[in-house]
Protein backbone atom coordinates (compact mmCIF):
# COMPACT_ATOMS: atom_id res chain seq x y z
CA UNK A 1 0.00 0.00 0.00
CA UNK A 2 1.42 3.42 -0.96
CA UNK A 3 2.14 5.85 1.80
CA UNK A 4 1.35 9.14 0.41
CA UNK A 5 3.68 12.18 1.49
CA UNK A 6 0.95 15.36 1.82
CA UNK A 7 2.73 17.84 3.39
CA UNK A 8 6.98 18.96 3.74
CA UNK A 9 8.09 20.93 6.36
CA UNK A 10 11.81 21.74 6.31
CA UNK A 11 14.75 23.56 7.50
CA UNK A 12 18.96 23.06 7.18
CA UNK A 13 21.49 25.06 5.87
CA UNK A 14 19.84 25.60 2.71
CA UNK A 15 17.59 27.80 3.87
CA UNK A 16 13.83 27.48 5.67
CA UNK A 17 11.14 26.18 3.98
CA UNK A 18 11.01 24.58 0.22
CA UNK A 19 11.09 27.49 -1.67
CA UNK A 20 14.55 28.25 0.13
CA UNK A 21 15.71 24.62 -0.17
CA UNK A 22 14.89 24.12 -3.57
CA UNK A 23 16.58 27.29 -4.97
CA UNK A 24 19.89 26.65 -3.25
CA UNK A 25 19.45 22.78 -4.09
CA UNK A 26 19.03 22.91 -7.64
CA UNK A 27 21.57 25.76 -7.78
CA UNK A 28 24.46 23.79 -5.84
CA UNK A 29 24.52 26.43 -3.33
CA UNK A 30 27.02 25.51 -0.70
CA UNK A 31 27.02 28.80 0.77
CA UNK A 32 25.36 27.38 3.91
CA UNK A 33 28.73 25.31 4.86
CA UNK A 34 30.53 27.45 6.57
CA UNK A 35 34.05 27.22 8.65
CA UNK A 36 33.39 27.23 12.73
CA UNK A 37 35.79 27.53 15.48
CA UNK A 38 35.04 26.64 18.71
CA UNK A 39 33.17 23.43 18.34
CA UNK A 40 36.23 20.96 18.46
CA UNK A 41 39.67 22.58 20.10
CA UNK A 42 42.31 24.18 17.69
CA UNK A 43 40.24 23.38 14.77
CA UNK A 44 37.83 25.41 12.04
CA UNK A 45 35.72 23.26 10.42
CA UNK A 46 33.10 23.62 7.85
CA UNK A 47 29.65 23.16 9.58
CA UNK A 48 26.19 23.29 8.05
CA UNK A 49 24.15 25.21 11.00
CA UNK A 50 20.81 27.07 10.43
CA UNK A 51 21.52 30.85 10.96
CA UNK A 52 19.27 33.71 12.75
CA UNK A 53 16.89 33.30 15.39
CA UNK A 54 14.49 30.31 15.78
CA UNK A 55 10.95 29.48 16.93
CA UNK A 56 10.44 29.71 20.68
CA UNK A 57 9.18 26.72 22.64
CA UNK A 58 5.66 28.04 24.12
CA UNK A 59 6.09 28.93 27.71
CA UNK A 60 4.01 26.41 29.26
CA UNK A 61 6.61 23.76 27.49
CA UNK A 62 9.73 25.62 28.51
CA UNK A 63 10.93 22.29 30.19
CA UNK A 64 11.47 21.01 26.85
CA UNK A 65 13.37 23.89 25.24
CA UNK A 66 16.39 22.94 23.16
CA UNK A 67 17.61 23.84 19.91
CA UNK A 68 16.63 20.41 18.46
CA UNK A 69 13.26 20.88 19.58
CA UNK A 70 13.59 24.61 18.23
CA UNK A 71 14.78 23.18 14.87
CA UNK A 72 11.58 20.75 14.98
CA UNK A 73 8.75 23.46 15.70
CA UNK A 74 10.21 25.59 13.03
CA UNK A 75 9.34 22.35 10.47
CA UNK A 76 6.09 21.96 12.04
CA UNK A 77 5.49 25.62 11.78
CA UNK A 78 5.72 25.36 7.76
CA UNK A 79 2.67 22.47 7.74
CA UNK A 80 0.89 23.70 10.84
CA UNK A 81 -2.47 23.85 9.09
CA UNK A 82 -2.02 19.97 7.20
CA UNK A 83 -1.31 18.77 10.03
CA UNK A 84 -4.64 20.33 12.52
CA UNK A 85 -6.63 19.48 9.60
CA UNK A 86 -5.73 16.28 9.76
CA UNK A 87 -5.72 16.03 13.61
CA UNK A 88 -9.55 17.56 12.95
CA UNK A 89 -10.82 14.87 10.85
CA UNK A 90 -8.98 11.65 12.23
CA UNK A 91 -8.78 12.38 15.82
CA UNK A 92 -5.90 12.47 18.09
CA UNK A 93 -5.64 9.32 19.09
CA UNK A 94 -5.33 8.29 14.90
CA UNK A 95 -2.92 10.54 14.40
CA UNK A 96 1.06 9.41 15.08
CA UNK A 97 4.06 10.70 15.96
CA UNK A 98 7.60 8.96 14.48
CA UNK A 99 10.94 10.91 14.64
CA UNK A 100 14.57 10.06 14.18
CA UNK A 101 17.88 11.55 16.01
CA UNK A 102 20.90 11.12 17.40
CA UNK A 103 21.37 14.55 19.20
CA UNK A 104 18.07 15.32 20.87
CA UNK A 105 18.98 18.02 23.63
CA UNK A 106 22.32 16.99 24.74
CA UNK A 107 24.29 20.06 23.94
CA UNK A 108 22.18 21.73 26.62
CA UNK A 109 22.72 18.82 28.85
CA UNK A 110 26.68 18.31 27.85
CA UNK A 111 26.53 22.48 29.12
CA UNK A 112 24.69 21.84 32.08
CA UNK A 113 26.46 19.33 33.24
CA UNK A 114 30.00 21.50 32.73
CA UNK A 115 27.79 24.18 34.60
CA UNK A 116 27.16 21.68 37.69
CA UNK A 117 31.29 20.61 37.81
CA UNK A 118 31.97 24.37 37.78
CA UNK A 119 29.17 25.23 40.60
CA UNK A 120 27.82 22.42 42.21
CA UNK A 121 24.42 22.66 41.01
CA UNK A 122 22.49 22.90 37.42
CA UNK A 123 21.69 25.91 36.17
CA UNK A 124 17.79 27.08 36.30
CA UNK A 125 17.20 26.57 32.56
CA UNK A 126 18.15 22.60 32.82
CA UNK A 127 16.04 19.87 32.65
CA UNK A 128 16.40 16.14 32.06
CA UNK A 129 13.43 16.18 29.23
CA UNK A 130 15.70 18.24 27.12
CA UNK A 131 18.14 15.15 26.71
CA UNK A 132 15.84 12.22 26.60
CA UNK A 133 16.41 10.59 22.88
CA UNK A 134 12.32 10.66 23.24
CA UNK A 135 12.22 14.12 23.56
CA UNK A 136 11.55 15.28 20.31
CA UNK A 137 8.30 13.66 19.95
CA UNK A 138 6.97 13.83 23.32
CA UNK A 139 7.98 17.52 22.33
CA UNK A 140 5.34 17.59 19.42
CA UNK A 141 2.69 15.02 21.33
CA UNK A 142 2.59 17.79 24.09
CA UNK A 143 2.52 21.01 21.38
CA UNK A 144 -0.26 18.85 19.12
CA UNK A 145 -2.22 17.16 22.26
CA UNK A 146 -2.14 14.06 20.28
CA UNK A 147 -2.58 11.08 21.89
CA UNK A 148 -1.83 8.42 19.40
CA UNK A 149 1.88 6.63 18.86
CA UNK A 150 4.54 8.65 19.35
CA UNK A 151 7.88 7.49 19.60
CA UNK A 152 12.01 8.00 18.25
CA UNK A 153 13.83 5.78 16.20
CA UNK A 154 17.93 6.54 17.25
CA UNK A 155 19.85 4.10 14.87
CA UNK A 156 22.74 6.95 13.98
CA UNK A 157 22.89 7.96 10.39
CA UNK A 158 19.18 5.52 8.98
CA UNK A 159 17.10 7.18 12.45
CA UNK A 160 15.07 9.64 10.32
CA UNK A 161 14.82 7.15 7.50
CA UNK A 162 13.74 4.31 9.34
CA UNK A 163 11.40 6.62 11.04
CA UNK A 164 9.46 6.96 7.26
CA UNK A 165 9.29 3.01 6.89
CA UNK A 166 8.14 2.43 10.57
CA UNK A 167 5.44 5.40 10.28
CA UNK A 168 4.09 3.28 6.53
CA UNK A 169 3.96 0.52 8.96
CA UNK A 170 1.52 2.25 11.12
CA UNK A 171 -0.71 3.14 8.65
CA UNK A 172 -0.60 -0.71 7.01
CA UNK A 173 -1.48 -1.74 9.86
CA UNK A 174 -4.06 0.24 10.56
CA UNK A 175 -3.05 1.85 13.98
CA UNK A 176 -3.09 5.19 12.29
CA UNK A 177 -4.89 7.10 10.11
CA UNK A 178 -1.65 10.06 9.59
CA UNK A 179 1.32 10.27 10.87
CA UNK A 180 3.94 13.18 11.57
CA UNK A 181 7.14 11.52 10.83
CA UNK A 182 11.11 12.92 9.65
CA UNK A 183 14.10 13.30 11.44
CA UNK A 184 16.20 16.46 13.71
CA UNK A 185 19.36 16.84 14.57
CA UNK A 186 21.03 19.97 15.97
CA UNK A 187 25.02 20.38 15.91
CA UNK A 188 26.78 19.72 19.13
CA UNK A 189 30.27 19.78 20.70
CA UNK A 190 29.88 15.95 21.62
CA UNK A 191 29.01 14.87 17.79
CA UNK A 192 31.50 17.26 16.21
CA UNK A 193 34.28 15.76 18.48
CA UNK A 194 33.01 12.27 18.34
CA UNK A 195 33.64 12.19 14.78
CA UNK A 196 36.35 14.41 15.13
CA UNK A 197 38.60 11.83 17.70
CA UNK A 198 37.63 8.88 14.97
CA UNK A 199 39.60 11.30 12.17
CA UNK A 200 36.29 10.89 10.03
CA UNK A 201 36.11 14.88 9.84
CA UNK A 202 37.22 17.17 7.20
CA UNK A 203 39.04 20.58 7.48
CA UNK A 204 37.60 22.01 4.08
CA UNK A 205 34.19 21.25 2.56
CA UNK A 206 33.96 17.30 1.82
CA UNK A 207 34.58 15.97 -1.70
CA UNK A 208 32.15 13.05 -2.14
CA UNK A 209 33.37 10.30 -4.16
CA UNK A 210 37.20 12.46 -4.90
CA UNK A 211 39.97 10.67 -5.20
CA UNK A 212 40.73 13.88 -2.56
CA UNK A 213 38.08 13.08 0.03
CA UNK A 214 39.16 13.14 3.62
CA UNK A 215 35.92 12.88 5.83
CA UNK A 216 32.70 14.50 6.36
CA UNK A 217 31.38 17.63 7.54
CA UNK A 218 28.49 17.50 10.15
CA UNK A 219 25.48 19.73 9.54
CA UNK A 220 21.42 20.19 11.54
CA UNK A 221 18.37 19.95 10.02
CA UNK A 222 14.49 19.23 10.73
CA UNK A 223 12.09 17.57 8.41
CA UNK A 224 8.83 16.53 8.86
CA UNK A 225 5.80 14.92 6.40
CA UNK A 226 2.75 14.39 6.82
CA UNK A 227 2.18 10.46 6.07
CA UNK A 228 -1.35 9.52 5.15
CA UNK A 229 -3.73 7.57 3.42
CA UNK A 230 -5.50 10.62 1.51
CA UNK A 231 -3.89 10.66 -1.86
CA UNK A 232 -1.43 12.86 -2.78
CA UNK A 233 0.78 13.09 -5.99
CA UNK A 234 4.18 12.61 -4.23
CA UNK A 235 4.02 8.87 -2.10
CA UNK A 236 6.91 6.59 -0.43
CA UNK A 237 6.45 3.97 -2.43
CA UNK A 238 9.20 1.54 -1.30
CA UNK A 239 11.75 1.04 0.96
CA UNK A 240 14.44 -1.70 2.16
CA UNK A 241 16.83 -2.31 5.35
CA UNK A 242 19.27 -4.51 6.27
CA UNK A 243 22.22 -4.91 9.05
CA UNK A 244 25.10 -6.50 8.12
CA UNK A 245 26.80 -5.80 11.59
CA UNK A 246 30.33 -5.45 9.65
CA UNK A 247 32.07 -3.02 12.09
CA UNK A 248 30.91 -0.86 14.89
CA UNK A 249 31.64 2.29 12.69
CA UNK A 250 33.48 1.29 9.28
CA UNK A 251 31.03 -0.01 6.50
CA UNK A 252 31.27 -3.97 5.16
CA UNK A 253 33.83 -2.96 2.44
CA UNK A 254 32.21 -4.99 -0.30
CA UNK A 255 28.96 -2.72 -0.53
CA UNK A 256 26.66 -6.25 0.11
CA UNK A 257 24.79 -4.58 2.64
CA UNK A 258 24.00 -1.43 0.87
CA UNK A 259 23.00 -3.69 -2.11
CA UNK A 260 20.51 -5.50 -0.40
CA UNK A 261 18.43 -2.65 1.45
CA UNK A 262 18.06 -1.34 -2.27
CA UNK A 263 17.21 -4.13 -3.44
CA UNK A 264 14.63 -5.00 -0.89
CA UNK A 265 13.35 -0.87 -1.57
CA UNK A 266 13.09 -1.99 -5.14
CA UNK A 267 11.04 -5.27 -4.77
CA UNK A 268 8.98 -3.38 -2.43
CA UNK A 269 7.73 -0.69 -4.66
CA UNK A 270 7.46 -3.28 -7.55
CA UNK A 271 10.32 -1.87 -9.86
CA UNK A 272 13.40 -2.34 -12.08
CA UNK A 273 17.03 -0.95 -11.13
CA UNK A 274 16.40 0.64 -14.72
CA UNK A 275 12.88 2.75 -13.67
CA UNK A 276 14.80 4.84 -11.30
CA UNK A 277 15.56 8.37 -12.57
CA UNK A 278 17.83 9.48 -9.49
CA UNK A 279 19.68 8.14 -6.66
CA UNK A 280 20.38 10.82 -3.79
CA UNK A 281 23.60 8.90 -2.26
CA UNK A 282 24.59 8.33 0.98
CA UNK A 283 27.60 10.35 -0.28
CA UNK A 284 29.66 10.88 3.42
CA UNK A 285 32.74 11.59 1.33
CA UNK A 286 34.73 9.53 4.02
CA UNK A 287 36.81 6.69 2.21
CA UNK A 288 35.71 3.93 3.49
CA UNK A 289 31.68 4.80 2.47
CA UNK A 290 32.25 5.98 -0.68
CA UNK A 291 34.34 3.07 -1.70
CA UNK A 292 31.90 0.51 -0.73
CA UNK A 293 28.83 2.23 -2.07
CA UNK A 294 29.89 2.86 -5.30
CA UNK A 295 30.58 -0.59 -5.39
CA UNK A 296 26.71 -1.38 -4.82
CA UNK A 297 25.76 0.92 -7.30
CA UNK A 298 28.02 -0.11 -9.70
CA UNK A 299 26.65 -3.58 -9.61
CA UNK A 300 22.86 -2.82 -9.17
CA UNK A 301 22.68 0.07 -12.05
CA UNK A 302 25.26 -1.81 -14.62
CA UNK A 303 23.30 0.86 -17.26
CA UNK A 304 23.92 3.99 -14.93
CA UNK A 305 21.68 5.90 -12.79
CA UNK A 306 21.70 9.93 -11.96
CA UNK A 307 23.03 10.25 -8.86
CA UNK A 308 24.31 12.69 -6.47
CA UNK A 309 25.14 13.49 -2.88
CA UNK A 310 23.53 16.69 -1.11
CA UNK A 311 25.96 16.67 1.85
CA UNK A 312 28.28 19.56 0.03
CA UNK A 313 25.33 21.93 0.49
CA UNK A 314 23.80 20.67 3.61
CA UNK A 315 26.42 18.65 5.85
CA UNK A 316 25.75 15.28 7.16
CA UNK A 317 22.87 15.93 9.26
CA UNK A 318 22.97 12.23 11.12
CA UNK A 319 20.19 11.49 12.37
CA UNK A 320 18.03 13.79 10.15
CA UNK A 321 19.91 12.49 7.32
CA UNK A 322 17.70 10.20 5.89
CA UNK A 323 14.32 12.48 5.80
CA UNK A 324 16.41 15.39 4.92
CA UNK A 325 17.40 13.17 1.50
CA UNK A 326 13.83 12.03 0.90
CA UNK A 327 12.78 15.57 1.20
CA UNK A 328 15.25 16.67 -1.50
CA UNK A 329 13.86 13.19 -3.61
CA UNK A 330 10.11 15.15 -3.02
CA UNK A 331 11.86 18.41 -3.87
CA UNK A 332 12.60 16.76 -7.12
CA UNK A 333 9.70 15.71 -8.09
CA UNK A 334 7.63 18.81 -7.57
CA UNK A 335 10.39 20.46 -9.16
CA UNK A 336 11.44 18.16 -12.29
CA UNK A 337 14.97 18.79 -11.49
CA UNK A 338 18.26 17.25 -9.86
CA UNK A 339 19.98 18.11 -7.34
CA UNK A 340 23.83 18.52 -8.68
CA UNK A 341 26.83 16.44 -7.69
CA UNK A 342 28.87 19.00 -6.09
CA UNK A 343 32.42 18.20 -5.88
CA UNK A 344 36.14 18.65 -7.13
CA UNK A 345 35.34 16.70 -10.15
CA UNK A 346 38.28 14.42 -9.71
CA UNK A 347 37.37 10.86 -9.78
CA UNK A 348 39.35 8.17 -7.80
CA UNK A 349 40.46 5.90 -10.29
CA UNK A 350 39.97 2.63 -7.79
CA UNK A 351 36.30 3.05 -7.74
CA UNK A 352 33.32 2.59 -9.68
CA UNK A 353 32.83 5.19 -12.35
CA UNK A 354 29.23 6.77 -11.60
CA UNK A 355 26.59 8.65 -13.34
CA UNK A 356 27.07 12.70 -11.86
CA UNK A 357 23.76 14.61 -11.76
CA UNK A 358 25.06 18.26 -13.21
CA UNK A 359 23.55 21.51 -12.23
CA UNK A 360 20.22 22.04 -14.37
CA UNK A 361 19.93 18.48 -15.22
CA UNK A 362 16.07 17.72 -15.07
CA UNK A 363 14.10 14.43 -14.04
CA UNK A 364 13.24 11.79 -17.05
CA UNK A 365 11.74 9.13 -14.97
CA UNK A 366 9.37 9.81 -11.99
CA UNK A 367 11.02 7.07 -9.19
CA UNK A 368 13.75 8.33 -7.34
CA UNK A 369 15.93 6.44 -4.72
CA UNK A 370 17.89 7.65 -1.33
CA UNK A 371 19.98 5.64 0.69
CA UNK A 372 21.56 6.02 4.36
CA UNK A 373 23.85 4.13 5.99
CA UNK A 374 25.17 4.33 9.70
CA UNK A 375 26.98 2.43 12.45
CA UNK A 376 26.93 -1.23 12.48
CA UNK A 377 26.33 -1.96 9.21
CA UNK A 378 22.49 -0.68 9.40
CA UNK A 379 21.48 0.27 5.91
CA UNK A 380 18.09 1.85 4.78
CA UNK A 381 16.67 2.77 1.05
CA UNK A 382 13.75 4.81 0.37
CA UNK A 383 11.57 5.16 -3.08
CA UNK A 384 10.20 8.07 -3.21
CA UNK A 385 7.81 8.58 -6.50
CA UNK A 386 4.82 9.69 -8.24
CA UNK A 387 1.25 8.06 -6.56
CA UNK A 388 0.26 5.28 -8.68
Amino acid sequence: MSAYLNALGVICALGRGQDEVSRSLFAGDCSGMRPESGWVPERVLPVGAVKGDLATIPPELGQQSSRNNQLLLEAALQIEGEIRLAIQRHGAARVGIVLGTSTSGIDEASRGIAHYLRDHQFPNDYDYQQQELSAPANFLVDWLQLSGPAYVISTACTSSARALMSAQRLLDLGVCDAVICGGVDSLCKLTLNGFSSLEAVSNERCKPFSVNRDGINIGEAAVLFLMSKEPAPIALLGSGASCDAHHISAPEPTGKGALQSMRKALASAKLQPGQIGYLNLHGTATQHNDAMESLAVARLFPEGVACSSTKPMSGHTLGAAGALEAAFCWLSLVHNRLPPHVWDGQPDPALPALHWATAGATLEKRCLMSNSFAFGGNNVSLIIGEAP
